[in-house]
């Protein structure tokens, strides 16, 4: 069987849940034989490994390593669910302090021993600051790193497949912006349902404004509701997700759920958020967002949110200020 690449693809965190589920994933979809899992937890690590060799995939060569300088070195292509994991009763905010100094580690590492890679999806919490953070220090081009943002987004397709008994191709374009969080932007204005615009039944006895109201706070709730119904956050859906943004840029299919990307377009400025993207071989690229007046305010809400966050972490000394980002890395206006 062929693989869509040859070259080395580097799973971060891969002792963890989310880790192990996307070394299988990757495995599965035969993205590349030449697999390193990495994670400081040696033990687990160690496990998650003989436990994919014994799933018997052909033709590959799993490796794994707690040396962080052998895990990256000669890597093309990374995936980091390499942080603090959610617990019950913590907002995605809550990981802020200590997510933020390793995503500014890991992007020194990349820096330091894998300066050529040619992409790399940031998945742990709060992703938007994080993956920015990771930017920043790694020295890569905005095309270069995506951050998971389309969780949000398959959970308003999945809440709305439910309430319309429809099977989730048949609701096209769901679509959350901003923040990943509990601050996301939920647009109903791109979505259809069965090929009807979901705004035209919003208020109708086929959707009353109340029922809509639930779906999304239910969207909006959607990693805490996991919390709540499994003990833990999140793991097959980022897994799954996440690889599909590397087979993206591996040059599979296009990734066109919204990622996260670097902004600053006038706009929305020197922040990392999700957008309306295409994630492909040539990298993560965005086009402009056009809402109802309501759904617009909300985006700008959720930026507004995005910036404090960014400013907390400013204020914390973890990032420098705005104005010295371009001295960081010159590829940052």
């Amino acid at each position: 069987m062929e693989f869509l690449t040859n070259e080395k693809l580097t799973i971060v965190g891969a002792a963890g849940m989310i880790g192990s589920n996307m070394a299988q994933t990757a495995l599965m979809m035969r993205l590349t034989p030449h697999l390193c899992l990495y994670d400081p937890y040696a033990p687990a690590l160690e496990g998650v490994a003989e436990e994919l060799r014994h799933c018997a995939f052909k033709g590959v060569d799993i490796t794994f390593t707690s040396d962080v300088k052998e895990a990256l070195t000669g890597a093309s292509y990374i995936v980091s669910s390499g942080g603090a994991a959610r617990k019950a009763g913590m907002t995605r905010e809550d990981l802020l302090k200590g997510n933020a100094e390793i995503a500014a580690q890991f992007g020194k590492d990349i820096r330091s021993y894998c300066p050529d890679v040619k992409h790399v999806v940031v998945v742990f919490n709060p992703a938007d600051i994080t993956g920015l953070i990771v930017l920043l220090y790694s020295g890569l081009k905005p095309s270069q790193v995506s951050t998971l943002a389309a969780l949000d987004s398959t959970r308003l397709q999945s809440e709305l497949a439910k309430y319309f008994h429809a099977v989730a191709d048949e609701i096209e374009n769901c679509r959350t912006y901003g923040g990943h969080g509990e601050q996301m932007a939920v647009f109903a204005s791109t979505t259809k349902v069965k090929g009807t615009p979901l705004a035209e039944l919003i208020g109708t006895e086929k959707l009353p404004a109340e029922d809509w109201e639930k779906i999304r706070q239910q969207v909006v709730q959607g990693g805490k509701h996991i919390i709540d119904l499994r003990g833990r956050s999140s793991f097959q859906s980022p897994a799954y997700l996440s690889i599909e943004m590397i087979a993206a840029a591996m040059g599979g299919n296009p990734f066109t759920w919204p990622a996260g990307v670097y902004l600053s377009d006038g706009k929305f400025n020197h922040i990392l958020m999700a957008m309306e993207t295409i994630l492909d071989r040539s990298g993560v690229h965005y086009n402009p967002v056009y809402g109802t007046p309501e759904e617009d305010k909300e985006l700008e809400r959720s930026y507004k949110h995005l910036c404090d966050l960014r400013d907390e972490v400013i204020a914390m000394g973890i990032i420098p200020p705005v104005s010295e980002w371009n001295k960081l890395n010159k590829n940052i206006e």
